[in-house]
């Protein structure tokens, strides 16, 4: 039976405890340092908290540690590896390979970061003692089924959520307009800055524009397909994101999975508890800029967003009547004072709130960008927005329980879903019923209060009832036995896989390139013991100016219908500029990517 897991980001602790109670299996978060949010950080006994919460359900927390290491930080990020590892983290996810060389007892699960799009990589890094290996996010569903077919380490993708254009860990584009690099933690976002294309001979095609901002990802329809494809663990996007983005989206990806699952006998959930939300989930109502299965299906165009970077949210309906201050929709909409819009009108965004809605005549604060025909996105839901904060889901295992009323006193035995077992007995002299039915009531009722734990009592047997035992020492015990289950769940070891390398897998290329950000000695000692004779210096380490700074799936001659394979009318090399910065964009047909070589600072240079 193959467990399926819903992976959820966790800024903080409250952040993590949401995620958990609205139905996460799995939690990844941030330590101190070495993590590729770095404003997603956590202390030890933040993250330790988390653990804590987490495994009274069986949730696992996954540590980030991806970032790429140099030799002077080694042992810090031992030391600290070590430390999550004390306080009971499953698994650390990590890009750099130094990681491997620590002997470290736990889970490695190769990051995103270390941009694995071929079984051949797969296949290496589950060689190497990765127990997991986290996809791109530009795979199709078939490199995914061929990177399944290839290998028997478990698999993780993204599933929704906001996309890096550029291959993870592969992408230079912030270290060349800044100190501050995507594989230090400390991305800059200039995928979503307006560039202007201009061809070979300096001529402007588009100006303005968000060439390389990309929709953000939702396969929440697409789960099955994935789960048939070979996926285990369904990954949502969003250290960054606040607590009611992970309320809301995780409930909905909660929903779906729990309807595959429902109806299909090979897969199981890899957590236990029930989360009743007092909401209806709807993943446009949080953070999104626009939906997108990106290339699961296929490189194609109209994955971009040129138009804004930002939040556009759902689409609520077209500008019809203006008036001086108000607007009118062409069709009924459920506006309410305190949403927020935007309205995308001439290629440019505007946003506004509503002030206030009188029938179907519309009040913005402001009319700036409001026009007839002009389509209005609400990107901040007031209402639901309430819902989300005043919720107070919980999330409860079931549990079963015996009572047993004898010569010797009273024994409670508290069984949860999963089998884990308390028993406790008080001795105490009791004496004969007056109503042997009542007392078997009286002792289900005291016995069945679970409410403020983690359980839900489903079922209660009763023996021995033709004796009487008093109602308070019934409920002194059930909060005892309830306690000591749920600590019996916090104190449980799970079971994880962890591997070993040792030593014989080859490295399938004949070069480790300066993509692959060999930083350290370690690093290097790991490429050279399996195989590498050749390893080039890091990019992360040099100067960016005529190096290759990104490679993507994403092609903006596809974007915008000038395919080099569909004859194109725009001819010759092509640039994309912002300020200073100018990149000639490369287009390998072969492979259908697209690369961004760094032109350097074009002001020096005049």
């Amino acid at each position: 039976m193959r467990q399926i897991e819903l992976l959820s980001p966790a800024k903080d602790f409250e952040a993590a405890r949401a995620a958990v109670d609205h139905g996460a299996d799995a939690l990844y978060m941030g330590a101190a340092r070495f993590g590729a949010r770095r404003s997603a950080a956590n202390s030890l006994e933040e993250v330790a908290r988390a653990v804590e919460y987490a495994h009274q359900y069986g949730v696992r927390v996954h540590s980030t540690l991806n970032t790429v290491l140099y030799d002077e930080e080694l042992d810090d990020a031992e030391r600290l590896a070590r430390e999550l590892i004390g306080v009971g983290v499953d698994a650390l996810i990590v890009q750099d390979m130094a990681l491997l060389r620590m002997n470290l007892p736990i889970e490695m699960h190769a990051s995103t970061q270390v941009g694995t799009i071929a079984p051949e990589q797969a296949l290496f890094l589950e060689q190497c003692g990765f127990s997991r290996v986290i996809l791109e996010r530009a795979l199709t569903l078939e490199d995914i089924r061929a990177i399944r077919a290839a290998t028997s380490v478990e698999l993780e993708c993204f599933v929704h959520g906001a996309i890096c254009v550029g291959y993870s860990g592969r992408c230079f584009l912030s270290r060349s307009t800044s100190n501050r690099s995507g594989n230090r933690g400390e991305c800059s976002q200039p995928c979503r800055l307006p560039y202007d294309l201009k061809d070979e001979r300096g001529r402007t095609i588009m100006a303005g524009r968000h060439l390389l901002s990309v929709r953000d990802l939702d396969l929440s329809g697409e789960l099955e397909a994935l789960i048939d494809a070979g996926v285990a663990s369904f990954k949502i996007e969003g250290r960054l994101k606040d607590v009611r983005y992970i309320k809301n989206v995780v409930s909905h990806y909660r929903r779906a999975l729990d309807e595959i699952i429902a109806r299909r006998d090979d897969i199981v959930r890899s957590s236990v508890g029930r989360s009743v939300v007092e909401f209806e989930p709807d993943p446009q109502k949080s953070f999104t800029r626009g939906a997108s299965q990106y290339m699961l299906y296929g490189k194609r165009a109209g994955v971009a967003s040129f138009d804004t970077p930002k939040a556009v949210g759902e689409p609520i309906g077209r500008i019809g009547k203006l008036f001086p201050r108000a607007f009118m929709l062409e069709a009924k909409a459920d506006l309410a004072p305190g949403d927020g819009v935007c309205i995308i009108a001439g290629g440019e965004l505007f946003g506004t709130n509503i002030n206030s809605v009188e029938g179907d005549k519309i009040t913005p604060n402001r009319m700036d960008g409001i026009r007839a025909g002009a389509m209005v996105y609400r990107n901040y839901d007031h209402r639901f927005s309430l819902q989300l904060d005043r919720s107070r889901t919980t999330r409860t295992i079931d549990a079963k329980a015996r009572v047993e009323l004898s010569a010797e006193g009273v024994k409670l035995t508290m069984t949860d879903c999963e089998g884990v077992s308390v028993a406790l007995q008080r001795e105490v002299q009791l004496g004969m019923a007056s109503d042997p039915q009542k007392m078997a009531l009286t002792a289900q009722r005291q016995v069945a209060k679970s409410g403020g734990t983690i359980f839900s009592v489903v079922d209660v047997e009763v023996l021995g009832s033709e004796l009487f035992a008093p109602a308070s020492l019934l409920s002194d015990l059930r909060r005892e036995a309830l306690e000591e289950l749920r600590q019996k769940r916090i104190d449980r070891k799970l079971q994880h896989r962890i591997q070993d390398d040792d030593g014989v897998a080859r490295y399938p290329y004949a070069v480790v390139s300066r993509y692959e950000n060999v930083t350290n000695h370690l690093a290097e000692e790991f490429y050279r013991a399996h195989g590498a004779q050749q390893i080039e210096r890091a990019l992360e380490t040099k100067p960016t100016e005529g190096e290759r700074v990104m490679v993507s799936s994403y092609c903006l001659r596809r974007e915008i219908g000038q395919c080099l394979k569909e004859r194109p009318t725009l001819k010759g090399e092509l640039y994309i500029e912002h300020g200073a910065a100018r990149y000639r964009l490369d287009f390998d047909c072969a492979a259908c990517r697209m690369s961004l070589v760094d032109c350097g600072n074009t002001l020096q240079k005049r």
